[in-house]
């Protein structure tokens, strides 16, 4: 009984050299969606500059929303792995 209460009592041990990798990826690829976030929000940003200053209405909220949505999702998407593991 106490071997068992032992094993369940102990948390599984991850190899560092597994999760050190993983961590590093996850760090380089949460920069890029940071970039990418960025320069989507610089275009949406320029074109609605240009057709407002054009004097064309155009509907860019959706465009707005769509990138912000991906930086949302890419900004969750490490932690959420970083909690499963």
């Amino acid at each position: 009984m106490t071997a068992l209460h032992t094993l369940a009592a102990t948390p599984l041990a991850v190899d560092g050299r597994v999760t050190g990798q993983l961590d590093y990826v996850l760090g380089i690829i949460a920069w890029l969606v940071t970039a990418a976030g960025v320069a989507g929000l610089m275009m949406v940003g320029s074109r609605m500059a240009l057709a407002v200053k054009s004097g064309e209405f155009e509907e860019h909220l959706s465009q707005f929303l769509m990138v912000l949505g991906a930086c949302v999702i890419g900004a969750t998407a490490g932690p959420i792995v970083g909690f499963v593991l």
